[in-house]
């Protein structure tokens, strides 16, 4: 009796499954078509025309006091998004090579959001891109290097 009541379970398991096949691969495809085509507002295919600019006069990123007391210095690599309005969104900011150092990792990518760009252009239309960008902090005075790394 079990596996009669199994069998009809299994049976309605089936004809919903068969059911759901369609819609998910409907939804799936949806998906992948809207990202394609850029309606997200995110990516457009194809690469810009014209690369953004950065319009800060100054660079916004600051030194972290112990490390300057401490004359540490250090290289960070940022992957920032710049939108179509050439603002940096902050939350997608991302450490792509560290400097070894987690305060100079933060202070970059906090003050990352300072940035303004003016905006990749294709084909006479802004574009949101992503791009890498360096930031380096450099100490007046650097300690002496150690000896195993001279």
């Amino acid at each position: 009796m079990s596996m009669g009541s199994c069998g009809v379970a299994g049976g309605a398991g089936r004809r919903l499954l068969l059911l759901l096949i369609p819609l998910a691969t409907a939804a799936c495809s949806e998906r992948t078509r809207v990202v394609r085509s850029g309606a997200d507002g995110w990516f457009r295919a194809g690469l810009p025309d014209e690369q953004p600019q950065m319009t800060n006069i100054e660079l916004p990123f600051r030194y972290p006091v112990h490390l300057f007391r401490q004359r540490v210095q250090g290289n960070v690599t940022l992957r920032l998004f710049v939108d179509s309005l050439g603002r940096v969104v902050t939350d997608s900011t991302q450490v792509v090579e560290s400097s070894g150092q987690a305060a100079f990792d933060s202070a970059a990518v906090a003050d990352a959001a300072r940035l303004r760009f003016r905006p990749a252009m294709q084909r006479g239309r802004p574009m949101a891109v992503s791009l890498l960008f360096p930031v380096h902090y450099r100490h007046p005075e650097p300690s002496a290097l150690p000896d195993s790394v001279r």
